[in-house]
């Protein structure tokens, strides 16, 4: 497997700025558009049962989107941290490089294609012996 080099400052630069971009663009939304009142049932909304199933599946959603949002910033501050360190780029399994393009299609990665499949199958199998429902025949391409 041919591997790409990620010392050329044009290559960083265009990833730190799509991490600083995206980053802001988080902040700024979940800074303008988060408050209280979003998880909060108004007493209109519980007219009855229907009503209630409705607004608890919308609080529900929300809050899975607000982790997601999180969850996200977290890993745009690592990559953003992997940059400040050099280390950009740079399989943190088996420290090899990981491919041009498989950064491009997913920038936060932190493992090259092979640690993710021997990751992805070694989650396969639980501990139990049933195999994982969430990967089932997924695999990265």
């Amino acid at each position: 497997m041919k591997t790409q080099s990620f010392s050329s400052v044009e290559v960083v630069s265009k990833f730190k700025a799509l991490f600083e971009a995206e980053r802001s663009k988080l902040v700024f939304s979940t800074s303008t558009s988060f408050n209280n009142t979003d998880f909060h049932f108004q007493k209109d909304d519980m007219l009855d049962d229907a009503d209630l199933t409705s607004c608890e599946l919308e609080t529900s959603m929300r809050l899975r989107l607000r982790n997601r949002e999180t969850l996200f910033l977290k890993k745009i501050d690592e990559s953003l941290a992997r940059i400040a360190e050099g280390t950009f780029g740079q399989c943190e399994s088996c420290d090899e490089a990981i491919e041009f393009k498989r950064l491009e299609a997913r920038p936060t990665t932190t493992l090259c294609l092979g640690c993710k499949e021997e990751d992805e199958r070694r989650e396969e199998i639980h501990i139990d012996g049933h195999k994982s429902k969430s990967l089932g025949s997924l695999r990265l391409a």
